[in-house]
């Protein structure tokens, strides 16, 4: 960043505080491949991909609601389906927060959009929406994330548990999620390692016709929740990666994803449905 351009980015911050604030980071971006066997052996609860360590962005805050407010803010889901079974069987990702520090249940999910075929599909979720996010101490931070795949049947409904396991497995993913900042927009330009069609070029996904609503659950005690459905994006393009980011990014400009795609196309538009 050169000098002059430091002194405008101040002055800007100075006249408009909330500016320093329109801040996002991810909070980790896994590429993996899922097997029936890995369900199986996964431990200690089975249909879970654990991601933690290495697989989660080291430099996340610790306190998720100051200096900068991400507890209130949005989380941008990107699932992208690389590989999957034949027979465009209904496949969903539950995605629980697991807290350094809990109370009530103790954790709190979302969910990846229903999917049927390979692709992606992205959407943007409250953080004050999802099941249980009221059970986790946003102030002391986020230890790990458990990914459960799942059928179409709700909370319950682990992929392991079916007898036609093999309409789920194997399968190859990759998931990334985004925390953005209360009153900031999602910026895919700042996401390190985007197939480029993801950032410059975007189709509105029409939600399958009777798409049920509820994405999440108590992963390990099967209660089936409800959950907000969005707007889902895809596109044809690939690409795989395997590395987790690293600092937190500051959004420094004003350019977003509305600014370079065809007018009148509206992006990450949610859609809310009551739980």
């Amino acid at each position: 960043m050169t000098v002059s351009r430091f002194v405008v980015l101040m002055i800007l911050y100075a006249a408009c505080p909330g500016l320093a604030q329109a801040d996002q980071f991810v909070l980790f971006d896994v590429t993996f491949t899922f097997t029936k066997a890995d369900a199986d052996n996964a431990r200690p609860s089975k249909s879970h991909y654990y991601v933690k360590g290495d697989l989660i962005n080291k430099n996340r805050p610790r306190d998720w609601t100051a200096p900068v407010d991400y507890r209130n803010g949005t989380v941008h889901i990107r699932t992208e389906v690389l590989e999957k079974p034949a027979g465009n069987e209904p496949t969903t990702w539950t995605l629980c927060y697991i807290p350094n520090k809990g109370k009530g249940n103790g954790y709190g999910c979302t969910g990846t959009d229903l999917y049927k075929t390979t692709g992606v599909y992205e959407k943007d979720v409250s953080m004050k929406s999802f099941w249980e996010n009221d059970s986790i101490i946003w102030s002391e931070g986020i230890k790990q994330m458990d990914l459960v795949i799942k059928d179409n049947s709700g909370g319950s409904g682990h992929a392991h548990k079916r007898k036609d396991h093999e309409k789920f497995f194997p399968t190859r993913m990759r998931i990334t999620m985004v925390q953005v900042s209360a009153g900031a927009k999602y910026d895919p330009s700042l996401v390190p390692n985007l197939p480029r069609s993801s950032v410059d070029t975007f189709k509105v996904k029409t939600p399958e016709p009777g798409s049920p609503t509820d994405c999440c659950a108590d992963s390990h005690r099967d209660e089936a929740v409800g959950s907000d459905r969005r707007t889902s994006i895809r596109h044809g393009e690939q690409e795989l990666t395997s590395s987790i980011t690293g600092a937190i990014i500051i959004k420094e400009d004003s350019e977003t994803i509305a600014d370079r795609i065809q007018p009148g196309i509206r992006v990450f538009d949610p859609v809310f449905v009551p739980r």
